[in-house]
């Protein structure tokens, strides 16, 4: 994939995130949301942060599975049951993100939900992908 990350002067300063991927492949990868789960289904880590880690883990691992690296990921949509949680931790969910995905940052959005199809899940990730 080639990808321009665009960050226009004119909007706040991107931490984390880029504000636009422009994005040139041959193939478009949808990934499916991501929680916490284990393989045999459980959703494991009792923080936010040990949760977030899984998910990302799990999203990546279903995009290397379809050929593809962190770098080719065009955007990603982080949902969280609480903000402020997310917030409070977005530090260290950071440095989760930059060890397992590299800091080329595709766009994102968090959003806050009341809840997860897994109860005991705080966050949830899903995005796409365009591969070369």
């Amino acid at each position: 994939m080639s990808a321009q990350r665009i960050n226009p002067p004119e909007l706040s300063p991107p931490a984390g995130f880029s504000h636009a991927v422009v994005a040139t492949g041959t193939r478009v990868v949808f990934l499916a949301g991501q929680t916490a789960l284990d393989t045999d289904g459980k959703v494991v880590g009792d923080t936010l942060p040990e949760q977030f880690e899984r998910a990302l883990a799990n999203l990546l691992t279903a995009l290397t599975a379809a050929g593809g690296t962190p770098a080719d990921l065009a955007r990603v949509t982080v949902y969280a049951t609480d903000i402020a949680t997310y917030r409070t931790h977005a530090p260290e969910l950071g440095r989760v993100w930059r060890q397992l995905a590299g800091r080329d940052y595709p766009a994102m959005a968090v959003v806050e939900v009341v809840r997860l199809w897994d109860d005991q899940a705080m966050v949830e990730l899903d995005g796409f992908a365009v591969l070369p």
